[in-house]
């Protein structure tokens, strides 16, 4: 089995409200899905390097794993950047959210370049909570939005009004989806959701996180 690259956002700062990241249990739980399976995962982020992180719990069993794993330590502080990503070594690409992927993935042609060319190669492209702004403009070789006509989940309105952003973020990413041409439908909010359309897989919030990694290893052993 090729191994699963995890994407991590490297942006920091949520508008003028505060410092934001990666949401750790967004890595965490879909890790400890995978990494129990035996599948091997690297970790990008559009500025390499030891990205920012958000949602901080070590109480969190899964939480604390990742963050003192050996390996996925050095993985986690030394970041690779898109353009060492060797595309074949890949079976999946999985955008892990938080707010800050909001400022950094939509408009990242690397990302999109690697989200597209895992897919087309027959690969799984997975992504929780904000962690689909990241496919929001990612076309095809013949021109289509990825998710276009695909079923498709996310971060949705209310959550991001519950959270006081709705005014911070740079867009609405329930709205976003549905532009991009997704059939996008959501659960009550922090209730898991999971859309699974063929080799797309994604997840309405943090509490989606394993659902969604486990998702991704039930595809991984077709």
């Amino acid at each position: 089995m090729k191994k699963v690259l995890f994407v991590l956002t490297s942006h920091g700062e949520k508008g003028n409200a505060g410092s934001t990241g990666y949401h750790l249990g967004e890595v965490s739980h879909p890790w400890k899905v995978l990494h129990d399976a035996g599948v091997e995962m690297d970790l990008v982020s559009p500025k390499g390097g030891e990205p920012p992180v958000d949602g901080f719990d070590l109480e969190d069993p899964a939480n604390k794993e990742f963050w003192n794993h050996p390996v996925y330590q050095k993985k986690r502080i030394h970041t690779k950047t898109p353009k060492e990503i060797q595309i074949s070594d890949y079976s999946a690409i999985y955008f892990a959210g938080g707010h800050g992927t909001m400022w950094d993935f939509p408009e990242n042609k690397e990302l999109q370049n690697l989200t597209r060319s895992i897919y087309e190669s027959g690969g799984i492209v997975g992504a929780v909570c904000h962690g689909p702004s990241a496919l929001v403009n990612v076309t095809l070789s013949n021109g289509k939005n990825l998710i276009a006509g695909k079923r498709v989940n996310g971060f949705s309105n209310e959550e991001e009004e519950i959270v006081k952003l709705e005014g911070v973020v740079p867009f609405l990413l329930e709205n976003k989806l549905i532009a991009a041409g997704g059939k996008y439908s959501k659960s009550a909010p922090w209730s898991s959701h999971v859309e699974v359309d063929e080799r797309l897989v994604t997840g309405q919030n943090p509490q989606s996180a394993k659902a969604v990694g486990e998702a991704i290893l039930s595809l991984l052993k077709k």
